[in-house]
């Protein structure tokens, strides 16, 4: 059975590999190889489908593809899809998750709620994500990643 503390680690590598990924913007070799590592070490691109919605995306809104995952985290000009600006390249100093629950079983977790993204002036951006987890030799993985601003009225 997946743990809760095993699914709060995983959040933990994703946000410090967002923080990472986003320190290394002025290097652009090392951001595309941490970021080719952050996609490899906590997506599951390579053992099946990755249902990816990314937050800041209106033209192509799924990213199903390890490629258009790197477009939307650090564009570039051989970026995938036009539209992406580099998510985490913004960059962020911190990521911070605020959890409200989670479905836990033997080979699958799903968590969701907020996470909060700090920019380099201390401010935070709250959005909202859900995150499912496979369980592949050992490790979670993420197969589904749905994240969108907070709504707002009109």
């Amino acid at each position: 059975m997946i743990s809760k503390e095993q699914v709060l680690e995983a959040q933990n590598h994703w946000g410090a590999g967002v923080v990472k990924v986003g320190s290394l913007k002025d290097n652009r070799s090392e951001c595309e190889s941490a970021a080719g590592e952050f996609a490899d070490n906590l997506y599951a691109f390579e053992n099946g489908p990755v249902l990816f919605k990314p937050t800041k995306c209106a033209q192509e809104q799924f990213r199903p593809s390890k490629a258009q995952a790197a477009s939307y985290f650090i564009a570039g000009d051989d970026r995938s899809c036009r539209e992406d600006k580099g998510f985490a390249i913004n960059p962020w100093t911190k990521v911070r998750f605020e959890n409200h629950g989670f479905i836990l079983e033997e080979k699958r977790a799903i968590a969701m709620g907020n996470y909060f993204f700090t920019d380099l002036d201390g401010n935070e951006t709250k959005v909202e994500y859900t995150f499912g987890y496979k369980l592949i030799e050992g490790i979670l993985k993420i197969d589904l990643h749905h994240s969108s601003f907070p709504y707002t009225q009109s």
